[in-house]
């Protein structure tokens, strides 16, 4: 049993298939699948239980999860924590971001920058992403992170050096309680519940959800729209709709049933998200230790 491979299987315990664990991961599916297989083999016990769609932890599969989760929580820390008294980072640093991507990826290691080197200020900015890219245009922030700016925005910053940190998605979610709701849905269906909007949505995304609209003749209209995903999540929980909201911020109530995601083919939209670096002196190494510090929480 080795570090990998209990990444690999709380990957596919938190993306519900091999599939999914395997685009994440940038593996194959039969590469995911052995390392699993070998865990199983190992222990001696089966890990997950295999459905039609999605997968699930066994029993065992729970108590190994639980435990992964701990030594690989452990192994970031230890990890950031030598290369951020290696690189012996000094100065202030100033990191833009929307407050979803800042609660998911940055708060997390935020404690673990500051932990182990005292010569080191640190400035979170959350704003929208229209905000944040103002700060860019005038240099204002050291790193940000963001949807692709090129295909989202139509903007480029030569000033800025981009480095790919994780490809989210917009699922469709509706409370778990609610045993009516279908595992499919087609798109011109959509008003079968009362719809809860993202309004800080992606703006490619707005722009294939209305298209595919325009193509099934149906028009939406929001019962509650926030920028706040967290506000967002709590109203969906309570069962009075359903919305669109990013992967990466309800992966968790999705993987706890506490939300279902309905599969909705015409809607189906990726966006690679992005570490933006200033190019000044000094800025690389704290963003080299960064970088590395938020591929380890994706990890876990």
């Amino acid at each position: 049993m080795n570090l990998q491979q209990l990444s690999t299987f709380c990957k596919v315990i938190s993306e519900g298939s091999m599939t999914a664990a395997a685009e994440k991961l940038s593996l194959t599916q039969p590469a995911v699948s052995q390392q699993i297989r070998s865990l199983e083999d190992e222990l001696g016990v089966p890990l997950l239980v295999r459905g039609v769609r999605k997968v699930k932890a066994s029993m065992q599969g729970q108590l190994l999860y639980d435990y992964a989760k701990k030594i690989l929580h452990l192994t970031q820390q230890a990890e950031v924590a030598i290369h951020t008294m290696s690189n012996e980072l000094s100065g202030e640093l100033k990191i833009g971001t929307t407050s979803a991507f800042g609660l998911h990826l940055v708060s997390p290691v935020v404690g673990l920058f500051l932990k182990h080197n005292s010569n080191l200020n640190l400035k979170l900015v959350y704003g929208s992403a229209e905000q944040i890219i103002g700060e860019m245009k005038r240099a204002a922030v050291d790193m940000a992170i963001l949807p692709d700016l090129k295909n989202e925005y139509g903007i480029e910053f030569d000033k800025y050096e981009e480095r790919f940190v994780m490809l989210d998605e917009m699922w469709l979610v509706g409370a778990t309680k609610d045993a009516t709701i279908p595992e499919t849905l087609p798109l011109k269906e959509i008003n079968a519940r009362p719809l809860i909007s993202d309004s800080s949505v992606y703006p490619g995304f707005k722009r294939l959800l209305q298209q595919k609209l325009n193509q099934a003749n149906t028009t939406i209209k929001p019962i509650f729209e926030s920028d706040n995903v967290g506000t967002l999540k709590r109203v969906i929980e309570t069962g009075v709709g359903w919305g669109f909201m990013p992967s990466h911020s309800i992966n968790k109530q999705v993987r706890t049933r506490r939300l279902t995601r309905v599969h909705v083919e015409e809607a189906k939209y990726s966006v690679n998200v992005n570490l933006y670096t200033l190019k000044a002196p000094g800025i690389k190494p704290m963003s080299e230790t960064f970088f590395r510090a938020i591929q380890q929480v994706l990890l876990t």
